[in-house]
């Protein structure tokens, strides 16, 4: 009887062990994969993306979001959803893409866009392609 009884609570002991290791691993593969996606999102391992205004990443490449306050021949300043601010450099050779193919014509102040490109030492980013996003839809 006492035999059975610690063979019981072995096993037991070994399902809720394997069990909570199995949930463990879950949770790591869950966030290993959300990872991926997200590095995927961004371009590629490395690459810097903005979400929210949250700048995260890496040097090798840059991507940012934000509304148009100001825009030069060379430059764009957007706002970004955290408050603050980015240069974002342009030229005639920034790809500008919307529902149909775009040019830096069509970028104005208010209008909200998702750039990628090269982050400067200064903080500041070099467009290479400039997406330009509708305009949110309110409910009335």
């Amino acid at each position: 009887m006492n035999k059975t009884v610690a063979l019981v609570l072995g096993g037991i002991i070994i399902a809720g062990v394997a069990f909570y290791g199995g949930m463990k691993y879950d949770q790591y593969a869950a966030a290993s994969a959300r990872q991926g996606r997200l590095q995927q999102f961004a371009g590629a391992a490395g690459s810097t993306a903005v979400f929210r205004g949250t700048r995260t990443g890496g040097a090798a490449g840059g991507a940012t979001g934000g509304s148009i306050v100001s825009k030069d021949a060379n430059s764009l300043t957007l706002s970004l959803a955290n408050g603050g601010s980015e240069i974002v450099f342009v030229s005639s050779s920034t790809q500008v893409s919307k529902m149909t193919t775009g040019s830096l014509n069509d970028l104005s102040a208010g209008n909200d866009v998702f750039v990628t490109g090269t982050p400067n030492p200064d903080g500041s980013l070099t467009a290479e392609s400039i997406q330009l996003r509708p305009a949110p839809v309110s409910a009335k």
